[in-house]
C-alpha cells in the first residue's frame, strides 16, 4: 500500500492505491502512461490562495496523447478536475476527490497557425496569449493579459476584463471528456453566458482558437501596459487572493454593493475582506479555505440584508468541507 505523496510512472502493470481513509484508488494501471500520477497530492501550493487539502490522485500528463489515454482508462468513472493556475477557486479543506488533472508546458504552447489567429493550449497563460498577439499584430487580445489564469480556465469560465470576453475572440476550443474521448466545439456551441459556458463537468480544454483583428505592436502593447496599471492600482494583487470573488449583478458592480454592506476589512478567521478592492477575499496568512468560503458566505447575507440583491460566486468552490 502506498504512502501519502507517493508518484508513480508508467512502467507498473497494476493499478496502484493509496494508504489514506477517503481516498479514491486509481482505477487503472499504469502501463504506458508516461506522466505522473501522485497519491494525496497538496493542492495548496497550486492555489493562489495557499489554502486547502490534496487531491486524492493528481495527474501531470506527458502531452495531449498520454492525458486521452489515461482518461479513456478511467471511462468515466471516477471524478475528474481540470487545475490551471489556481487564480479563481477555492480548493475545501476535506481535499478534492477522484483525479485532478495539471496540464504542464506540453499545453502551454501559443501559435500563429492563421491569419490573426493563435492556436493556444489549455495551459497557456493568459499573459503569454496577448503578448504573443502582440508581437505579431494581432490587435483584440489585450484584454486577456488582465485575466489571472490559463487558456482552459477562462475558455470554461467566458473569463472576461476590461469590456471584452472570451466569448468576443473565441472561434472553438478542444476538449477532452472524461472517458477520453476527443471533441471540438465552436463558441456558439459553448452557450456563453456572464462566467458561465455550457462544457460538461470534468471536460479538460486542451487548446483553443482565437482570432483578433490587424494592429500596430506599439499601440497593443500600450492597451497592455495600461490594462496592467490598472489592475495594480486597484487589485491586492501583492497578497494571497483569488480574483473577482462575485459575479457582477445586472445593473450592479459587486465591489459596491460589499462596499455599501459595510463588509470592507471584515475578517473571519485569517481571511479578510480586502480594503483596497472589496469584491477580493484575501488570506492573511493563516486562513483555512472554510474561513475564506465562511467569510464570503457572510458577505452575501450582509449585502442582501443591506441591500436585497443577492450575490452569486465567481469564484470556482471544489471538493470536500
Amino acid at each position: 500500500m502506498n504512502q501519502p505523496g507517493d508518484t508513480f510512472v508508467g512502467d507498473n502493470g497494476s493499478a496502484p492505491t493509496c494508504a489514506v481513509e477517503g481516498a479514491v484508488s486509481a482505477p487503472v494501471p499504469l502501463d504506458g502512461i508516461r506522466g505522473k500520477l501522485t497519491c494525496k497530492a497538496p493542492l495548496a501550493p497550486y492555489t493562489w490562495f495557499k489554502t486547502g487539502g490534496p487531491a486524492d490522485w493528481l495527474f501531470e500528463p506527458a502531452d495531449m496523447d498520454d492525458l486521452k489515454a489515461f482518461l479513456e482508462r478511467l471511462d468515466g468513472e471516477i471524478p475528474v478536475m481540470a487545475l490551471g493556475l489556481g487564480s479563481n477557486m477555492i480548493v475545501r479543506d476535506g481535499g478534492v476527490p477522484g483525479v485532478v488533472v495539471r496540464l504542464g508546458k506540453s499545453f502551454a504552447k501559443v501559435e500563429h497557425t492563421a491569419e490573426l489567429e493563435l492556436t493556444c493550449g489549455g495551459g497557456a497563460s493568459g499573459i503569454l496569449v496577448a503578448s504573443t498577439a502582440r508581437d505579431l499584430g494581432i490587435a483584440g487580445l489585450e484584454f486577456l493579459r488582465g485575466i489571472p489564469g490559463t487558456v482552459g480556465g477562462f475558455v470554461r469560465m467566458n473569463g472576461g476584463a476590461y469590456g471584452r470576453e472570451v466569448a468576443d475572440v473565441l472561434l472553438d476550443c478542444a476538449v477532452i471528456l472524461t472517458d477520453g474521448s476527443f471533441i471540438t466545439l465552436n463558441a456558439e456551441e459553448l452557450d456563453y453566458s456572464y462566467r458561465h459556458s455550457a462544457l460538461p463537468d470534468g471536460a479538460i480544454v486542451v487548446s483553443a482558437r482565437f482570432r483578433g483583428h490587424p494592429g500596430e505592436p506599439a499601440e497593443i502593447g500600450e492597451e497592455m501596459d495600461r490594462i496592467a496599471a490598472a489592475r495594480e492600482a486597484s487589485q491586492p494583487l501583492r497578497t494571497k487572493t483569488g480574483g473577482s470573488t462575485f459575479k457582477n449583478p445586472e445593473g450592479h458592480k459587486a465591489w459596491e454593493l460589499v462596499d455599501r454592506a459595510g463588509c470592507r476589512g471584515l475578517t473571519l478567521g485569517g481571511a479578510q475582506v480586502s480594503e483596497k478592492h472589496t469584491n477580493f477575499l484575501i488570506n492573511t496568512g493563516t486562513a483555512t479555505s472554510a474561513d475564506i468560503e465562511g467569510l464570503g458566505e457572510i458577505v452575501r447575507d450582509k449585502v442582501y440584508a443591506a441591500t436585497g440583491v443577492s450575490l452569486e460566486w465567481e469564484i470556482q468552490r471544489v471538493g470536500r468541507p
